[in-house]
């Protein structure tokens, strides 16, 4: 026995400019008929949040799918898979498309040589499909942008849950925004790991979706975006602070990235706090409570 629900949408084009639509969405569970042999057009996500069964892909290698688990399904790619025939699985599946897709493929997100992804939770992208689902009701107005956002969502809860991945970028990537500031090369910050910079380049690229020097530039430039916005750091010094020595290299590079020159930034987003900034980050469910003005 099994139970399928399932509704199918045709976002229009001004929809697709948006990056992603969402073209349909399903929870199923129970021993479900097997899918395939088939070839889609377009991509869908399968989360296994409970059983198991399996899957065969193009070079028709059996893979076992144990829950929780994530089943890709890339444009052009041959596919087969069903659920165990005996126990059966709890399935949702997203479908979905657009341009963006290929970027969250390029930063990892999406890894269409890695159909089968084991996860280490299920909750977090179920709650993305259940958003989808809800949005799905008759009538709903916004259905093609709330359905949309929700793939962004859940494309990032897949990513945090991959069982195999620190989500938060594990120590790699935590010792690198520490030292981000200081004059080393990419060989250098390799070599404080133990690694070749081939490894530290394969290890960044897993976790973030960039190179080391993507990712070091990121975090230099962020810095030097609050000195330009919190104090009146003159530009060479902000330089100096996030790790360049040259300040006509900086503010070229600065502006090459940001799009628009240091001190423009300053002019646009200066904002005079004394004592500087808070690196607490406010609770936003519970923000400090303004006391009423006097009368």
């Amino acid at each position: 026995m099994y139970h399928t629900w399932m509704r199918y949408f045709t976002p229009g084009p001004v929809h697709h400019r948006l990056g992603l639509v969402c073209l349909g969405v399903g929870l199923q569970h129970g021993t479900l008929p097997t899918v395939g042999p088939r070839t889609l057009d377009h991509h869908v996500a399968v989360v296994v949040s409970a059983g198991g069964g399996w899957y065969r892909g193009a070079d028709g290698r059996r893979t076992a799918v144990t829950a929780p688990a994530l089943i890709w399904l890339t444009p052009g790619t041959p596919h087969h898979y069903g659920a165990d025939p005996g126990t059966g699985w709890d399935e949702a599946f997203v479908d979905f498309s657009g341009p963006a897709a290929a970027t969250y493929t390029e930063l990892g997100y999406i890894e269409p040589d890695r159909p089968v992804v084991p996860l280490s939770d299920a909750a977090p992208a179920r709650a993305a499909i259940t958003r989808i689902a809800r949005a799905a009701r008759p009538g709903n107005p916004l259905l093609e942008v709330e359905t949309g956002a929700a793939v962004h969502e859940l494309l990032v809860a897949l990513r945090r849950a991959r069982a195999d991945t620190n989500a938060d970028g594990g120590p790699v990537l935590t010792a690198l925004a520490r030292d981000a500031f200081q004059p080393l090369s990419v060989a250098e910050h390799a070599a404080r790991h133990g690694m070749t910079p081939a490894e530290l380049r394969t290890a960044v690229r897993r976790a973030a979706g960039c190179s080391p020097k993507d990712y070091l530039l990121t975090v230099r430039l962020g810095r030097a975006k609050e000195l330009l916005a919190a104090t009146e750091l003159p530009v060479s010094a902000v330089a100096r602070r996030v790790g360049y020595d040259d300040p006509a290299y900086f503010s070229r590079l600065f502006t090459r990235r940001v799009g628009t020159a240091p001190i423009r930034f300053r002019e646009q987003q200066g904002r005079s706090v004394p004592g500087g900034w808070s690196n607490r980050v406010p609770d936003p469910e519970h923000p400090p409570t303004i006391p009423p003005r006097s009368v």
